[in-house]
């Protein structure tokens, strides 16, 4: 089952089972019919962190941020065109270290913006301070090996 890879949907949260040839093609979940990339980070709560972080075969990178934050809001554009860029082979999303302060401590968040890439819900890299759009696709295709 390696042609297979395992993509949660961002919107119900279901494990959908997508052939990795076809990941390319705008692959929709079978549970809400929904797309399963939309080019744009995901917003994560500690509800649902480590479904995503775990119930995908695909890495996830996550940005650490808080609304205050002046780097975090210059950041947040690059972000954006990096999550066009690297998807489908790479999931982008987002925590609001203000709404989820857990997920801040838990990851031992200490400066914002702090960008860390996880692979089958093991932390692999973390990266703090502001990037560029193409900074942020550098960084995370010399560490997620696809």
């Amino acid at each position: 089952m390696s042609d297979m890879t395992r993509i949660l949907c961002p919107r119900c949260h279901t494990i959908n089972r997508v052939p990795t040839a076809r990941l390319a093609d705008g692959p929709k979940c079978g549970q809400c019919h929904e797309r399963l990339f939309t080019g744009h980070p995901l917003a994560l709560t500690a509800a649902d962190f480590d479904l995503h972080a775990t119930g995908s075969d695909i890495p996830l990178v996550v940005d650490f941020w808080a609304p205050w934050c002046g780097p975090c809001r210059m950041m947040a554009p690059a972000y954006e065109q990096a999550a066009k860029i690297l998807e489908p082979q790479i999931r982008l999303a987002k925590v609001n270290t203000e709404e989820e302060p857990s997920l801040g401590a838990r990851f031992g968040i200490q400066s914002i913006p702090t960008v860390i890439l996880f692979r089958g819900g093991r932390e692999v890299a973390r990266q703090s301070g502001a990037l560029g759009a193409q900074d942020i696709v550098q960084w995370v295709r010399a560490r997620a090996n696809v």
